[in-house]
């Protein structure tokens, strides 16, 4: 049985193939049917229609060609459908192929993977705040398991502890975090130097901001799809800058 991340990729695919012509809703699922060969099957018929339609609660898709046109089975991508299909392997409206994209980049925990998952289907759905909270959750436990990795770097090699890395706090374990690398480095290797400069204020600024905008019980404007948007796309760069702080921390090296 094929999942909907699966069939919405499918469609993704499909869409962006026909995008230059005069896109129409049986064009577009006929070609879906023949590249994921379904079987003359209704419960799968009907995931494809679901997937489909999901993708103007996403506002990938809009009905209509033009005014004369306005109507189904008539329909064009949006703006924001335009813009995720420049980047469909790793646009957050394509869950299959971003979680693809993530695994090549980096290795993500068990509760963080959790998190992105719950993250993107809130995404596809249009619930945007709700994603902004799971997306900034998955960051934070990445924060949190670098912060384990390099508490015991510090025990093992004896210096003195660091009181914000054990603070219950993510504020004052990221602040920990950052004053302890930023000791360190001018003996990191250049890439892990790289990418900690690059990305990590983008993680402190953008990901944790977004979702504390989200969270906080007395924010009531909405989160905006092009905030959430931005958090994913920098989420891998993330992920994998943090993977490279716990392998430096693994190493021993001072």
């Amino acid at each position: 049985m094929l999942t909907p991340d699966q069939i919405r990729e499918a469609l993704l695919n499909v869409i962006d193939e026909q995008e230059n012509g005069n896109l129409q809703t049986v064009s577009i699922l006929r070609a879906v049917k023949e590249r994921l060969e379904l079987p003359r099957d209704v419960g799968q018929e009907q995931l494809v229609l679901a997937e489909f339609h999901r993708l103007f609660t996403t506002g990938y898709l809009a009905w209509g060609h033009d005014l004369a046109n306005a109507t189904p089975p008539f329909c064009h991508v949006t703006s924001r459908g335009s813009s995720a299909l420049e980047q469909l392997s790793r646009d957050p409206g394509n869950p299959q192929g971003y979680k693809e994209y993530l695994k090549r980049n980096s290795s993500l925990p068990p509760v963080a993977e959790a998190y992105i998952s719950e993250a993107l289907d809130c995404y596809v759905n249009g619930h945007y705040k709700a994603a902004a909270v799971m997306l900034g959750g998955a960051s934070e436990r990445l924060v949190l398991d670098v912060r384990d990795a390099i508490v015991q770097k510090i025990v093992r090699e004896g210096e003195p502890r660091r009181s914000q890395l054990e603070d219950w706090r993510v504020k004052k374990v990221l602040g920990g975090l950052k004053s302890y690398v930023d000791e360190k480095k001018a003996k990191l290797d250049p890439q892990l130097r790289e990418k900690f400069e690059a990305y990590w204020a983008a993680f402190t600024q953008q990901i944790r901001a977004v979702r504390n905008d989200a969270g906080h019980p007395n924010s009531i404007d909405p989160v905006t799809y092009e905030s959430v948007h931005a958090g994913f796309l920098v989420f891998p760069n993330v992920a994998e800058m943090a993977n490279l702080l716990k392998t430096w921390a693994a190493t021993g090296s001072k």
